[in-house]
């Protein structure tokens, strides 16, 4: 398990190119992070669900201490730069939220991406926003039952489901609870939608439809995903 904090960039603008490079460059030199990942919209079609535009950006970063994760997010910390004015032009007007959460990694049959030279990686980037009647029920439901079927997803290469924990951190900008998260990561836009058109897709709904009872929001998003190592 690791520490992984996640910044979402709500809006209609796109990402200039000029603003990703300085949002991979920053990242990358952040003090103690262990990986990240950089997520801008691509398109899939899942045959259950329409969540509507993408996030023009969204962030996720790794640590393996927390100590590190507070030490980049404090008030003179690294991540400060992200949201410095005018730090990025292209999503001037965007409105952002920021999550620090536990990530938890779930074995697939096959890790090995099979990307073309050309692309990225796409992920189902998943967030549950709403309240359960009881938290716990659903969550070991969840991590009990619902990995085991996304695993026999065709030409899935990663599962992780990300749960809540306390962090401090001096962003300026709002903090969500979201009760859970979680993405399923494969080759390519149609790889991804390939496996959500498959029958173990329809598994997955069937499964959704026993979860204890929940309240809330659940947003579903195709992005692009680059890597980044330190």
């Amino acid at each position: 398990m690791r520490i992984t904090y996640f910044a979402t960039f709500h809006g209609t603008t796109a990402l200039s190119e000029t603003d990703r490079t300085r949002v991979i460059d920053l990242v990358r030199a952040t003090p103690g992070l262990a990986a990240a990942r950089v997520y801008t919209p691509a398109r899939a079609h899942d045959p259950y669900l329409d969540d509507g535009a993408a996030p023009p950006l969204a962030l996720q970063l790794y640590f393996t201490d927390i100590a590190d994760l507070e030490a980049a997010l404090a008030d003179d910390g690294h991540l400060q730069a992200l949201a410095a004015p005018g730090a990025l032009p292209s999503l001037a007007g965007t409105t952002v939220e920021q999550q620090a959460m536990l990530a938890r990694d779930f074995a697939v049959p096959d890790a090995r991406f099979r990307t073309p030279p050309t692309g990225l990686p796409c992920t189902y980037l998943v967030h549950y926003a709403g309240v359960a009647d009881d938290t716990n029920q659903w969550l070991a439901y969840y991590i009990a039952h619902h990995p085991g079927i996304m695993a026999r997803l065709p030409d899935i290469r990663q599962i992780e489901i990300c749960t809540r924990i306390d962090w401090c951190g001096f962003l300026p900008w709002p903090r969500v609870e979201h009760m859970q998260r979680n993405k399923v990561v494969f080759d390519s836009p149609e790889a991804l939608t390939a496996a959500l058109n498959s029958p173990v897709r329809h598994e997955l709904r069937t499964d959704y439809a026993q979860f204890p009872p929940f309240r809330g929001d659940n947003r579903h998003y195709a992005m692009a995903t680059l890597a980044i190592t330190p």
